[in-house]
């Protein structure tokens, strides 16, 4: 039997990841509304999606009745303002990574959302991800044992952007994987990072983090020959690795480890689990409507985009405080 999905969404920001929002929602016949300051990009849009309304009014998309969910996909410094306004016009809200530019930002939106009792989903799409999914049950069903310590590699040349520096841009994604995979808030050991190609716009960062008794280490940049898209998790009975970039095999569970207080090392079999094929970006959408529909809290929602903007903070601070080069 076919879902049925009621045709309520309307997507602000329709630039390069937001024509990726259009598609997903226009592909489960949720989407009402685009909306966008580009004449030429809407006129485009509704000739791809003859059903859909254009418009570059946001205060409109906001009046109207129709539309119960508004995802938020523009730049980031815009998220606070946009998201403050759908929130206290009744709409729940979908926005994009980065939440908001500050702490006291995200903060403020969670108060509100809990206070319109409205959904509130922060785009942190690799929690959607089918092998993280399957990670994490390995990570909570203790078959990897006590997690010591994770470490994230991410990595490309380009793309590189003038509005937002590499930590924004790219370090949320693994922030919001670890503090999934370990919960917990975390604390921001270390922070370093560098600029080359703009001046106040930090190319390449090493972030170092503690949650509970586990360690974390990010290395990001968009000034690197290969694109790399990795995570390790290194346990006391396993090890595991979600390697992105895999055309198949996309994460990869090693029986390796080292045995207490005799510190042999155990080195078996690998295990590839079949994960399934379904596009994060898609699970992500749908979660958003049905969260709507349900009255549910989504997977990534407002608390874990305030976990991940304050580890962001104390990260651009401590770099603020010498760690820059």
């Amino acid at each position: 039997m076919k879902e049925m999905i009621r045709k309520n969404i309307a997507v602000a920001g329709c630039g390069y990841w937001g024509k990726n929002l259009v598609r997903n929602f226009a592909e489960l016949g949720a989407l009402h509304t685009v909306c966008d300051s580009s004449r030429e990009t809407l006129e485009q849009l509704v000739i791809t999606y003859p059903s859909v309304k254009g418009e570059t009014d946001f205060s409109k998309v906001l009046s109207n009745d129709e539309i119960e969910g508004v995802v938020i996909a523009t730049p980031a410094a815009q998220h606070y303002i946009m998201a403050t306004e759908a929130l206290l016009a009744g709409k729940d809200v979908f926005i994009e990574k980065p939440f908001t530019s500050s702490t006291a930002e995200a903060e403020e939106l969670l108060r509100i959302s809990e206070k319109q009792n409205r959904v509130l989903l922060v785009g942190h799409l690799l929690l959607y991800h089918p092998a993280l999914q399957t990670l994490k049950k390995y990570v909570d069903s203790g078959e990897l044992g006590d997690i010591y310590y994770v470490y994230s590699t991410r990595v490309n040349l380009g793309q590189i952007r003038r509005d937002e520096n590499a930590l924004w841009r790219l370090v949320p994604h693994d922030i919001s994987m670890f503090a999934y995979l370990l919960g917990g808030t975390p604390q921001v050991l270390s922070a370093g990072g560098a600029s080359y190609l703009q001046r106040g716009f930090i190319d390449v960062v090493f972030v170092t983090l503690k949650f509970n008794n586990a360690l974390a280490h990010v290395h990001a940049s968009w000034l690197d020959p290969h694109k790399i898209r990795q995570l390790t998790v290194v346990g006391s009975k396993r090890m595991a690795v979600f390697d992105d970039m895999e055309p198949e095999y996309k994460l990869q569970i090693y029986d390796k480890a080292v045995a207490g207080d005799t510190l042999s090392i155990k080195s078996g079999q690998a295990v590839f689990p079949q994960c399934a094929l379904t596009e994060p970006l898609l699970l992500e959408c749908r979660d958003f409507i049905h969260s709507i529909a349900e009255r549910k809290k989504p997977l990534a929602d407002a608390r874990m985009g305030l976990t991940v903007v304050k580890a962001l903070e104390m990260a651009e601070n401590l770099m603020s405080n010498g760690s820059k080069c």
